[in-house]
């Protein structure tokens, strides 16, 4: 139950972002205030809807339940706590997650910095973020689900690869996608 409801974060999280793409770049362009109001309570918004996600694709590897099939593809049972949890975003779907809410916080944060700056321009910089957002969103639930199960589950799942079994690799994708998803604030603003 708590895969489909990170499933369904996820989507309600693509929704969000589209409305953050759009509505507030129209609202500024066509002048209309309501729209471009809508822009950092979406980003929060998101925010919050993938953070939740995010939560329970966690849950689900620290509760070892292999009818997921990217928790029996990248942990099992005999790891420690602390590699079932940095196997979240040790494959392919995961760390498209990890990424898409790296750019929501992002988000979050020039919503929450953003005070001083004149109200049109936060609105297009989080119009802009949204739509960089809501591609990696339909990306994720239209070929990378991490929340997809499997028929039969297995006893026990496959592993975490070897390599990333190790302490520097817990910390290091989570500071590295901080950096690479922080240039697309920049980016957003010019």
């Amino acid at each position: 139950m708590l895969p489909e409801l990170g499933h369904f974060a996820l989507i309600i999280a693509l929704c969000v972002a589209a409305i953050q793409g759009v509505l507030p770049m129209l609202g500024a362009v066509r002048g209309i205030p309501a729209w471009t109001s809508l822009a950092r309570p979406a980003a929060w918004m998101q925010f919050l809807f993938l953070g939740t996600a995010f939560a329970l694709l966690a849950q689900a590897f620290i509760a070892n339940d292999f009818s997921v099939a990217y928790v029996a593809g990248n942990s099992n049972s005999n790891l420690p706590l602390v590699y079932r949890v940095s196997a979240v975003w040790g494959g392919h779907e995961g760390s498209l997650l990890l990424w898409a809410l790296m750019l929501a916080g992002w988000s979050a944060a020039v919503a929450l910095f953003s005070r001083s700056l004149p109200a049109l321009m936060v609105a297009r910089v989080l119009s802009v973020l949204g739509l960089v957002s809501m591609g990696f969103l339909s990306f994720i639930l239209v070929t990378s689900n991490p929340f997809a199960r499997l028929a039969l589950a297995p006893v026990d799942g496959r592993d975490l690869n070897p390599l990333l079994q190790d302490p520097g690799l817990v910390l290091h994708p989570p500071a590295l996608y901080m950096g690479y998803v922080g240039f697309s604030v920049a980016f957003a603003f010019a």
